[in-house]
């Protein structure tokens, strides 16, 4: 039998990408794509180990496989996620100065205000997409009401967003759309953050201007790059991971009924939906030295992925982990990196999540989805729908 074959350009992997995961982690847990010049990590122990090692897989090239967007100015766009130790720390140690903990906790009433206001609109209705009506703009609202981006501006942002994140079938590099959507962002973000130096407010961009460490403050630049990080990772995956949870809980009754039993799941039912297909399906980086793995060779310089989507389905640590279930440990979850570059996000992504799907389940309780009206994003790192027809 031949051996299976990974194209992270492919629609038919945007599509069902488990059966491929499967296949390489028993087959080919080091795979080697020639024709794109990259190596996949596929089982569990070997993404966690490379995301702990940042000494030997470097983050210095970005996250995302295209010719585009991976080489030494990635962090343009990318900011830390596309750094390494010292420079990651010192970014990553000043953006948490506006950033906090408390920051992100004093926003969960505003997210279960604005999740309340987009569902109202549903009521009489026996109809709504779930992703424009729903999902596609919470997040966006949030991030934004964060970052000081005026209501307006907000639709014309995710649009920009969403053509970042695009690919075409059969293109290995980024599309002219997605480069002029990062070149708007950094445009719109260039007049915003001097338009903050001259009259700084109390939102995320401000806090990011006067953040200083021993004398040590953030560029623009670095401001910049980090706002549109926020954008498009506080965005696109937050987006995903609401259509996911609700595509899967509609797929497994046994699993909804429980969770109307018991609303104090949906926590788990958050944690349940990242691990068992995560928005981040796939991350990039770079060797920094030689590393044999699984009797193959790979060389410093060469492109590495680290298929998160695929070690969260290894059997060797979730049993029986085809299966969607809420009651299960997931702490072994991949879903929010581990390491140095350990999602900064992680609290909001989870506190949007929890939020949003309880009133979700609070409001729309009986919703049925259109199958035949499913769209799916096609993207090499996130997984997820662009469009969610559903009956109410």
């Amino acid at each position: 039998m031949a051996l299976p074959h990974y194209d992270p350009y492919a629609y038919e992997i945007h599509e069902d990408p488990f059966p491929t995961y499967a296949r390489l982690r028993e087959e080919a847990p080091a795979y080697r794509n020639e024709a794109l010049r990259f190596w996949a990590l596929s089982r569990h122990a070997d993404v966690l180990a490379a995301f702990k090692d940042w000494q030997r897989f470097s983050s210095r090239f970005g996250v995302s496989i295209d010719t585009g967007t991976f080489h030494e100015n990635a962090s343009a766009t990318m900011s830390f996620l596309a750094m390494d130790p010292p420079r990651h720390d010192r970014l990553r140690a000043l953006v948490s100065k506006g950033f906090t903990p408390r920051r992100v906790a004093e926003i969960e009433p505003r997210i279960r205000s604005l999740a309340i206001e987009y569902l109202d609109t549903f009521a009489g209705a026996d109809r709504c997409d779930f992703i424009r009506d729903f999902a596609g703009k919470l997040p966006m609202d949030v991030i934004s009401e964060m970052l000081g981006v005026p209501a307006a501006d907000r639709a014309m942002l995710r649009g920009w967003a969403d053509d970042m994140v695009h690919r075409e079938e059969g293109v290995h590099s980024m599309p002219q759309a997605a480069i002029e959507g990062g070149l708007h962002a950094l445009h719109y973000f260039s007049e915003m953050l001097a338009e903050r130096r001259k009259k700084p407010g109390n939102d995320l961009t401000a806090a990011l201007v006067t953040a200083e460490i021993d004398g040590d403050r953030l560029s623009d630049r670095e401001i910049i790059g980090f706002l549109i990080l926020m954008v498009v990772a506080g965005n696109e995956t937050t987006t995903k991971l609401l259509g996911n949870a609700l595509y899967w809980l509609w797929r497994n009754p046994e699993q909804r009924a429980l969770l109307r039993r018991d609303p104090t799941l949906v926590p788990r039912w958050v944690e349940e939906t990242l691990r068992y297909d995560n928005s981040t399906q796939a991350l990039a980086r770079v060797m920094a030295a030689d590393v044999e793995l699984h009797g193959k060779k790979l060389r410093e310089g060469d492109k590495v992925v680290l298929l998160v989507g695929s070690g969260n389905r290894d059997e060797r640590v979730f049993p029986d982990a085809d299966r969607y279930d809420l009651m299960r440990d997931t702490s072994a979850s991949l879903s929010f990196g581990q390491g140095v570059h350990f999602c900064l996000g992680a609290s909001l992504a989870r506190l949007e999540g929890r939020v949003a799907l309880e009133e979700v389940l609070k409001r729309i309780p009986q919703y049925e989805i259109d199958p035949a009206g499913l769209v799916r994003v096609h993207s090499v790192n996130v997984r997820g729908f662009s469009a969610m027809p559903l009956s109410l």
